[in-house]
């Protein structure tokens, strides 16, 4: 079996590499023009319902699920669900997780279960790829909406939604990126604290204070006829934030009755103001790029910006160096 799978992971990375070389050099980007039909997955596939729900929706987010792993929960209960968006280009950077600190077999005795989030691409051989990478390594989600960063709250809420339908027995869930190195140890020991008995209605990461930018030429533009107030309710950086797994379909209810924002933290943020639940600091997340060094990031829970190549010498540095004191 491991030689099984080993083949079909180099067989993988080599259509990869082939994909997007062919992609690049043949196919730029500026000559897609019209749609073109996403094939359909065969997968098995779950009806969402939810109670309780007494007014029509008016962000129904009524997307199929295109790639799906409904069994993932099935065998034992996670203690932690790590859900990471990406892009379907970004496969070194996926498997740079799977093979550090996203490793599921990381921590003995405390399950976790580590999933990719995205939508569907323009491209076709893209998605193809993306389909064959989950066969291998069933970790991948994927709803039928265009995988674009306007639609980064999209795909939190399907990560939201997943939770809710397939697994809401787990304790905690994080939401992350596939550019954030994850201390799991402090994660793990110093925060979630196994041992301890599981929070409710929780929420935590790096807390945003602030307001709209109204410059259309920012990244973070927001036109003031989407939200006219002048502040933001407190929101998490959407590069890494911890919940208990309840808030995962409380948030997802909220949300179909909560008008769209393309701003993915922001939007929760408002969804927490609706629950009544305040988001705690936490100093441990960071939302910037860090230099490394093993004392300063053995203190932190997250970094931001690291590269595939980054997340390997990091984790090997800090795996073999845990006999050191700093």
């Amino acid at each position: 079996m491991a030689s099984k799978v080993s083949c079909l992971y180099v067989l993988t990375v080599v259509c990869w590499a082939s994909a997007l070389w062919y992609l690049s050099i043949t196919r730029p980007t500026s000559s897609y023009t019209g749609h073109r039909h996403f094939n359909t997955i065969s997968i098995a596939r779950k009806n969402v319902s939810f109670g309780n729900i007494r007014t029509r929706p008016i962000n129904p987010h009524s997307f199929d699920f295109l790639i799906n792993e409904p069994n993932k929960c099935e065998k034992s209960i996670p203690f932690l669900v790590i859900l990471i968006s990406t892009t379907h280009k970004e496969f070194d950077a996926r498997q740079a997780i799977r093979e550090t600190w996203g490793d599921e077999n990381n921590f003995k005795g405390i399950k976790i279960a580590t999933l990719f989030l995205l939508g569907k691409n323009a491209d076709p051989v893209l998605n193809q790829m993306v389909e064959q990478e989950s066969q291998i390594f069933h970790d991948i989600i994927v709803e039928d909406f265009i995988d674009s960063y306007h639609n980064l709250t999209l795909k939190t809420l399907m990560g939201m939604r997943w939770v809710a339908t397939f697994c809401s027995k787990a304790k905690y869930v994080m939401k992350t990126d596939s550019d954030i190195f994850v201390n799991m140890d402090n994660l793990i020991y110093k925060l979630l604290k196994p041992n301890t008995k599981p929070r409710r209605r929780y929420f935590t990461g790096y807390v945003i204070n602030g307001g709209p930018i109204r410059d259309v030429r920012s990244k973070w533009y927001m036109p003031r006829d989407l939200y006219p107030d002048s502040n933001y309710p407190p929101f998490c950086s959407g590069t890494g934030y911890i919940f208990s797994a309840d808030v995962a379909e409380l948030i997802y209810k909220t949300s179909l009755h909560t008008r769209l924002l393309h701003l993915e933290d922001v939007y929760v943020g408002l969804c927490l103001r609706k629950l009544g639940i305040h988001p705690f600091q936490n100093s441990g997340f960071n939302h910037w790029k860090m230099a490394y060094s093993l004392c300063r990031y053995r203190r932190v829970i997250t970094v931001h910006q690291i590269t595939p190549e980054e997340m390997h010498r990091i984790w090997n540095d800090m795996s073999s160096k845990k006999h050191l004191r700093c």
